[in-house]
């Protein structure tokens, strides 16, 4: 039986986690008195007794915990605070062939950002097959469930009496400094930030990730089915990702039929001139907490769609 310490349990990432790991016959889910929750103490405590600790977190407080937990402990970070940061490996499995064994072997592991994730496995295959130069400009656009933006957000969606703007889509990030920047740019190989346009709307979870290309930014002349080959080639043998050979039926893809599920869905649109790339799943699971228990199955090493849907 495996331990397993969730800190911040109570947040929407951690209460998703408890979801998927309460029907589990492997996993014991360790609980912290409700009265030293924010006893740095206590918790460490808790992570020392703990095969495996999952942080759902604010940045500031998930590198307080991680600073003060001991180095052999196991941690997963759902938060933003060590995405990029040395010593943490990237907890995406599909990101290259070792990414799994460096997972599986590291005391430190980063979960990655909700819309970081579509645009780094619809990008890094196409650089690493030397399809697309590292320095090329590139701009994408997110659509998410509201969410994503933690109990806060939630709340004031969810609101009878909430501002009447909440019922159309909304734009934010306005600066070009949303936090998951950095860790698309360093986990594709990418030389410059793309020109990111997230876009929140009235829907509770489920996102789709486009990334738009003129083909002449391509190399050798490639369009759509070259970029589909390539997508096929990276995750045809991976549990959680499809690509998709034709766009779904009715030519649109909507923003919300992921909700609930743990995998990816990719497809390649356009023409010879103009493509579309584009990722659809849920900002609570492959985005967030389907992500966490995948990393933890590897790193218990179990299969690891273990309790994902």
């Amino acid at each position: 039986m495996h331990k397993v310490f969730i800190d911040g349990g109570h947040g929407t990432t951690g209460l998703r986690i408890n979801e998927y790991l309460a029907g589990r016959r492997d996993i014991e889910v360790l609980s912290i008195d409700p009265e030293k929750r924010k006893d740095l103490s206590a918790r460490v405590d808790m992570i020392k007794q703990a095969d495996v600790t999952i942080l759902c977190l604010p940045d500031a407080a998930a590198a307080e915990i991680a600073e003060a937990a001991p180095a052999d402990s196991v941690i997963i970070d759902t938060s933003t605070a060590h995405r990029t940061a040395a010593g943490w490996t990237y907890g995406m499995p599909e990101l290259s062939g070792d990414q799994r064994d460096a997972i599986r072997s590291s005391t430190r592991i980063a979960n990655p950002g909700c819309h970081a994730s579509g645009f780094i496995l619809l990008v890094r295959p196409l650089i690493d097959a030397g399809l697309l130069d590292k320095d090329a400009l590139l701009t994408c656009f997110c659509m998410t469930g509201y969410s994503g933006g933690g109990k806060k957000m939630i709340a004031s969606y969810e609101d009878p009496e909430r501002n009447g703007s909440l019922g159309s889509p909304g734009q934010y990030a306005l600066g070009q400094s949303h936090k998951h920047l950095p860790e698309m740019v360093k986990m594709t190989g990418l030389e410059n930030a793309p020109c990111f346009s997230p876009v929140v709307a009235d829907f509770y979870s489920g996102m789709v990730m486009t990334v738009p290309l003129h083909t002449s930014q391509l190399k050798c002349g490639a369009g759509p089915d070259e970029i589909k080959k390539i997508l096929h080639d990276s995750y045809d043998s991976e549990p959680l990702i499809t690509v998709h050979d034709e766009a779904p039926e009715g030519g649109t893809v909507y923003s919300d039929p992921m909700a609930g599920n743990n995998g990816m869905e990719m497809y390649v649109t356009g023409n010879d001139e103009r493509v579309l790339l584009i990722a659809s799943y849920d900002n609570l699971g492959k985005g967030a907490s389907g992500a966490a228990v995948q990393n933890l199955n590897i790193v218990l090493g179990t299969d690891e769609t273990e309790g994902l849907v």
